[in-house]
């Protein structure tokens, strides 16, 4: 099954609607890699939003994570983001016709560069593509001389969304080229900090993590409902906030059906650097669970051991209902044979939550990743910058936080060869099954919510799909054995 739209030239990255913000403050400088930091400016640090965020570092740095997510109010965020709505006069899903915007993609690359409007604005692009290329067939000393002519175009993360975009993914390649590639680590208790507020943000703001989560909650609780016992796997935690809203339905549907609420237990497979966002999301989902009395297990497995162990590293238990929950993320890492295992687990349904969108696998290339990361990234800031609220310091935290490290970790594995994730599952034997009605008109919901224009789900077959105008940003869809 293919994705809804697969770009395959900047083309279609410079088609995008105008942006309602031009940039913001230009005080960024670069990153210090090797160091494994973040530099800013000399005359500012990340803005500091609220007045206590001193006494949330100390909350981290004594252990009491209890206090420092209640500071926060991520999870409540998360619950609030994902609670039904009761909107009963919902008008119909959104038409759109994905395929027209494949009509040049055939055409060569800088032949529909050549044909656009303003092209001096965008040579960067030019470029950048031009540095993928050259890291892909380890023509070193001239991606060196491109990466000179990049740096003296990009030199900050301003300007349009594209702009910084490729700045950032700029940034990432010259990493590798360094030799100095690294995950994302947020090793200080201030970092911690600034990737909670800005998660929190990105909640508040955009309804692209509400509708992965939601959508993906309500799939497996429409599977496991009436079991006693419901373990999930979750390829994919992040921080854990959507397991509060998970958790808090639960609660809620046995409370109203006067029934004896299932034990939950999750098994988080984890990068083997997570060890403080771990601890973080192990006390405070076991003090959510607590508060609503339910019986709650959380246990993390390094993605390094479940790659050698592969589902014998996971404790499966008899009695249980089991269900999964995948993203492209782990397939870029560790490969697509772990899903033969994945079917002998028997989980009453798999969801994958597609926030890449990049059709990745056997046929990529790293140019075409580049390429794919550009067009989504960009149009994920433009529909940020749509909701224009405030400055831009919101903005930035999200870029940083939570972009920046997605946009890293798409670099450093991009061009792998890999079978792409959907096939991989279909050669296991398994198969695509369709959200509930309930999922579908909830989803609207949520979006509708937002009262950002441009903002709509589309149902692709079997996957229900967030788009920004007419290209997707995020697709889940459900697999059965």
């Amino acid at each position: 099954m293919k994705l809804p739209y697969e770009p395959k030239s900047v083309l279609d990255i410079r088609r995008s609607p105008p942006s309602p913000v031009i940039g913001y403050s230009p005080d960024f400088n670069s990153f210090d890699y090797n160091n494994n930091t973040l530099l800013l400016s000399s005359e500012e640090k990340f803005p500091v939003e609220l007045e206590n965020e001193h006494t949330m570092i100390t909350h981290f740095e004594n252990g009491d994570s209890d206090s420092l997510m209640r500071e926060l109010g991520l999870y409540d965020d998360y619950y609030k983001s994902s609670c039904p709505l009761d909107l009963p006069q919902l008008p119909p899903f959104f038409p759109s016709d994905f395929e027209t915007l494949n009509q040049y993609s055939n055409q060569n690359l800088f032949d529909l560069i050549t044909q656009h409007d303003d092209v001096n604005e965008f040579d960067f692009t030019d470029d950048l593509i031009l540095l993928a290329e050259c890291f892909e067939t380890q023509s070193f000393q001239l991606a060196q001389v491109i990466l000179a002519r990049l740096n003296q175009r990009l030199r900050s993360p301003t300007g349009k969304p594209i702009q910084r975009v490729a700045f950032y993914f700029k940034e990432a390649i010259q990493s590798l080229l360094t030799g100095s590639t690294r995950v994302f680590n947020t090793c200080t208790s201030y970092e911690i900090v600034q990737v909670i507020k800005a998660y929190k943000t990105f909640l508040t703001v955009s309804p692209i993590p509400m509708f992965s989560s939601f959508t993906a909650n309500q799939a497996i609780l429409d599977t496991t409902d009436g079991a006693m016992n419901v373990h999930v796997i979750d390829f994919d935690i992040g921080l854990g906030g959507q397991w509060s809203s998970f958790l808090k339905t639960v609660a809620e549907k046995a409370e109203a059906q006067k029934v004896n609420p299932p034990a939950v237990r999750i098994s988080a497979v984890v990068p083997e650097e997570y060890g403080p966002e771990s601890r973080l999301i192990r006390d405070n989902l076991h003090q959510f669970a607590t508060d609503l009395k339910l019986r709650f297990e959380i246990e993390f497995v390094s993605i390094r051991v479940f790659e050698y162990l592969m589902f014998k590293s996971i404790r499966l238990i008899n009695g249980e209902k089991t269900a999964v929950v995948l993203s492209p993320n782990i397939f870029r890492r560790i490969g697509s044979d772990f899903v033969t295992d994945l079917r002998r687990v028997s989980p009453e349904i798999t969801v994958c939550v597609d926030a890449e969108l990049s059709g990745f696998g056997a046929t990529m290339v790293f140019r075409q990743t580049v390429i794919d990361g550009l067009k989504l990234y960009t149009t994920v800031l433009e529909s940020l910058e749509a909701v224009n609220v405030g400055g831009g310091d919101w903005m930035r935290s999200i870029e940083m936080f939570v972009l920046l490290p997605k946009i890293m970790a798409t670099v450093e594995y991009g061009g792998r060869c890999v079978t792409p994730w959907r096939e991989a599952l279909v050669r296991a034997g398994m198969k695509a099954v369709g959200m509930s009605q309930f999922v579908e008109i909830q989803a609207e919901c949520l979006v509708r919510r937002l009262q950002v224009r441009g903002f709509h789900v589309v149902k692709q077959q079997a996957e229900m799909v967030l788009c920004w105008h007419d290209r997707p940003l995020v697709a889940t869809s459900a697999w059965t054995c």
